[in-house]
Parts: structure tokens; sequence; C-alpha cells
């Protein structure tokens, strides 16, 4: 398991457009990833759920990898 923290720079948070560019990153990969906000917890690879969190500029969240090729899924989705 992979796991690293991120602040939102966005002003507008994320929404539908960066929603859509991580997901689609995430399907480069064989691992699964979740994002984690206080108690919520969602799977990266659906759309809907990530974009209903209303991750706001300023919000802390967490991304965790798992698989096979979690390290490299991680470091992509940092990026």
């Amino acid at each position: 398991m992979q796991e690293f923290s991120y602040t939102i720079k966005d002003p507008k948070g994320i929404h539908a457009r960066p929603a859509g560019i991580i997901v689609k990153k995430l399907r480069e990969f064989s691992s699964a990833a979740v994002v984690i906000k206080g108690d919520d917890i969602v799977d990266l690879s659906k759309i809907m759920p990530f974009i209903g969190m209303d991750i706001a500029k300023g919000d802390k969240i967490i991304v965790r990898t798992e698989g096979p090729d979690e390290k490299e899924c991680a470091e992509a989705l940092k990026a």
C-alpha cells in the first residue's frame, strides 16, 4: 500500500474536469486507489462519488493505492 496527502490548490477545488483527468490516469494501472477526506472514503475509479465529495480549495485529502503497480500509480496520481 502506498499513501500520500495533498492539499487542494485549485480555486475551484475538485470538479468534473480534474476528477475526469484523475480517473482516466488511474485506468492506466492495475492497482486500486481511494481518496479519503475526513471520514469519507471513495473509490477513485468512480467519478461521480469522487465529485460528490465536494473537495474545495484548501482541503487536505489522502490518496491510497494498493495493487501490483501501487508505487507507480501513486507517483502518477501525485503528478
